[in-house]
Order: C-alpha cells, then sequence, then structure tokens
C-alpha cells in the first residue's frame, strides 16, 4: 500500500472497495466477491487506466491435482476454494470488461516477494 501511495503514476487506488456478485459452485447461491485493490493508473503513454487486484499466493492460483493418491481434509478444502476462486474471477473479469477495466490476479512472485536478496 505504501507502494500505492508514493508511485505518482498512481492516481487513485482504493481497498476492497467494491462487491462484486458471483455464483458460488460450492452452494448454488450468489455471494458477493470484494476484489483486494482498485487501481487507477497513467500509463507510460499517459493513458489512464483502472484496474482491479486480488493479491494471492502463488498455490491459490493452480488448480489442485485432480486425482491425488490421498484425498484429504485440506485437498477438499484446495478443490473449494480453487472453485470460488474461478467464480470470483470469472465475475470479475466480466464486471472490468464491461467497465472497461482490466482484472489481475498477482501472486509473491509478481510482487518480488520471493528472492531472498530483496
Amino acid at each position: 500500500m505504501i507502494y500505492l501511495d508514493r508511485n505518482e503514476n498512481i492516481i487513485e487506488w482504493g481497498s476492497e472497495e467494491l462487491s462484486i456478485p458471483y455464483k458460488s459452485p460450492v452452494d448454488g447461491k450468489i455471494h458477493r466477491y470484494f476484489p483486494d485493490f482498485y487501481v487507477k493508473v497513467k500509463q507510460y503513454d499517459h493513458t489512464i487506466k483502472e484496474y482491479l487486484v486480488e493479491i494471492k499466493p502463488k498455490n491459490q492460483v493452480t488448480p489442485p491435482k485432480k486425482n491425488p493418491n490421498r484425498k484429504t481434509k485440506s485437498w477438499h478444502y484446495a478443490i473449494r476454494e480453487w472453485g470460488k476462486n474461478q467464480a470470483k474471477w470469472k465475475s470479475a473479469t466480466h464486471y472490468c470488461q464491461k467497465h472497461n477495466m482490466e482484472f489481475k490476479v498477482l501472486t509473491e512472485n509478481d510482487l518480488g516477494l520471493n528472492n531472498p536478496y530483496k
């Protein structure tokens, strides 16, 4: 968040400011998804672009194994979370397309947090 405050190309930003409805594959009900960040950025070509950004650990942005040797509680949890995240991200992508925005999911790799020398 300090980066967003100090970056001169960030025009405005907010945390969990927007609610996007999505249908959960777990219970079939409509829920609300709050993306982590809304960011309005001045691009290099001086155009303005708006983003919705979700921050997730790298292990949550890849699907769990389809047929593991053991189907543990943690595997079942990962399957449910993966399904919910996919539904959320699909709704966020659709919302962004309708509002001329872009949806991004960032991990620790994208944020440079996996390098022990930083």
